[in-house]
């Protein structure tokens, strides 16, 4: 049986990650900054919280990540814990890089001390590419971060890729385009248009606030990707892997599939509200995953329209 530790398993990722490792047999450990407060929801509506052997650990504190991992001693490690809003970011700029950077170095850090050589998998990030002006981001494409999440995000591939080659650790970095579940809070915007489509729908007369409509994104079903970070540590090699499904969908069409599902025009309850707009932003976000096709051998199942529809349908 192999071992697994998930850091901020408690977030949407971290949950669907820990159901797909037991399915496999692992003995999956999380951590969250207060395992005795932590209410793990989302854990608790997969039915799984029982399962997951639930410890506390600050990423930023390098003995809390050394006790954690010589209690669990892993085969493979996921680092899924760090502030994951790009408009939070914004407002806490400080708080979110210090909380990617010294929390990705303590972990490869504790990693290097330790004598079980546990496989490592990294959280990167579409966001460091910035805009790409329409062309399909690969594994090859500099980094040109517009936000303090995309810049902590693109430091931490640079410290990972330092680390794998002076000290040969078994590490990757999994650059995540937008994905998308039930489980994401209401602070995303995806679950902010689909939670209030459906009460809207069902006759609140509340009007949408939003920023920018023109924005254009590659979202795919979270459930399907963790299987891909997955993946990665199962290979002879460790590399890095763009992840995604290939098609770019505008928020405008986002919303208009949410609202078209209960055959309402999103014109009439949705406003653009210029107090939303970030202060940079990507226009267009394009992936090209050709090479976790090629070497994984996964490809995303839904994108786009299919993943509003799943969120309405609220699949697991």
């Amino acid at each position: 049986m192999k071992t697994a530790l998930i850091t901020g398993v408690s977030g949407q990722d971290g949950s669907l990650l820990a159901r797909l490792l037991l399915e496999k047999g692992y003995q999956v450990w999380g951590t969250s900054r207060d395992a005795q407060g932590a209410s793990f929801a989302n854990l608790q509506h997969l039915g799984i919280r029982e399962r997951v052997r639930c410890i506390s650990m600050v990423p930023e504190d390098f003995r809390s990540v050394l006790v954690a991992l010589r209690r669990s001693q892993p085969d493979e490690i996921y680092h899924l814990a760090a502030q994951s809003s790009v408009g939070l970011s914004f407002e806490q700029p400080a708080e979110t890089i210090q909380s990617i950077t010294m929390g990705m170095l303590n972990v490869l850090e504790a990693c290097r001390m330790l004598d079980k050589q546990a496989r490592i998998y990294q959280a990167g990030s579409s966001e460091s590419f910035g805009d790409t002006e329409g062309v399909a981001a690969d594994e090859t494409t500099p980094f040109h971060p517009r936000s303090p999440y995309a810049v902590a995000k693109a430091s931490v591939f640079w410290l990972l890729d330092n680390y794998r080659e002076a000290y040969q650790l078994f590490a990757c970095n999994g650059i995540l385009f937008n994905h998308e579940s039930v489980l994401r809070p209401e602070r995303y915007v995806t679950q902010k248009i689909v939670s209030a489509a459906r009460r809207i729908a069902a006759g609140s007369g509340e009007t949408l606030r939003l920023g920018r409509l023109d924005i254009a994104r590659d979202w795919g079903w979270a459930p399907e990707y963790v299987e891909a970070m997955w993946l990665m540590l199962q290979q002879d090699t460790p590399q890095d892997f763009v992840i995604a499904t290939g098609h770019t969908f505008t928020l405008e069409a986002f919303v208009a599939a949410a609202f078209g599902h209960f055959s309402l025009d999103w014109r009439q309850h949705v406003v653009q509200d210029e107090k939303l707009f970030r202060p940079t932003d990507i226009q267009v976000s394009r992936a090209n995953p050709a090479k976790a096709r090629a070497v994984l051998g996964w490809e995303a199942r839904l994108s786009g329209a299919e993943v509003v529809r799943s969120m309405l349908a609220k699949i697991d």
